[in-house]
């Protein structure tokens, strides 16, 4: 049986932002039943050096968008990073699983060998289609995902394991 980018990928995220999502709901929640203001979770950090909550929630956004757009041979939408408050960066969430609906199974046909390159800042990033969703897409997705949730429980939000991994 072949590799199946389409079902490699798109539920995969679908799932993931699915659970941010819910996390931020969560977060928003604590924030109100604590008496805080949830802008605090917002820019939150794990270390100094390390991006804010906001940025973590926009990446993992992107690299689902921009992962799928270039497997199936699409433009990428662009989001601007406009997102601060709890309730926005849920909405760029939803705007992005409601890109991902939208793809059919055949248009990735093909592509685990498709050429993906990415400019990055410092470096230039060259894979097939597979390798760029297993090597990159979905460790980076994760890493982001997690770092958010390790974010929020970090300042409090009773968040466990379920949460991360989602029903």
């Amino acid at each position: 049986m072949a590799f199946n980018i389409h079902a490699a990928s798109i539920p995969v995220f679908q799932r993931m932002l699915r659970n941010l999502d819910a996390i931020l709901l969560k977060a928003e929640a604590h924030a109100e039943t604590q008496g805080f203001d949830p802008m605090v979770l917002t820019t939150a950090r794990l270390y100094p050096d390390m991006l804010p909550l906001t940025a973590q929630v926009f990446i993992a956004a992107d690299t689902c968008k921009g992962a799928a757009a270039r497997l199936a041979g699409r433009e990428i939408p662009a989001y601007p990073d406009v997102e601060t408050s709890l309730g926005e960066l849920s909405a760029r969430l939803r705007r992005t699983l409601d890109f991902l609906a939208d793809f059919r199974p055949e248009e990735f046909d093909g592509s685990e060998t498709r050429q993906i390159v990415l400019k990055l800042r410092t470096r230039t990033l060259e894979f097939s289609g597979q390798d760029y969703l297993l090597h990159f897409v979905l460790p980076n997705l994760h890493f982001h995902v997690a770092t958010a949730y390790g974010i929020l429980r970090h300042n409090g939000v009773p968040l466990g394991k379920a949460d991360f991994l989602g029903g």
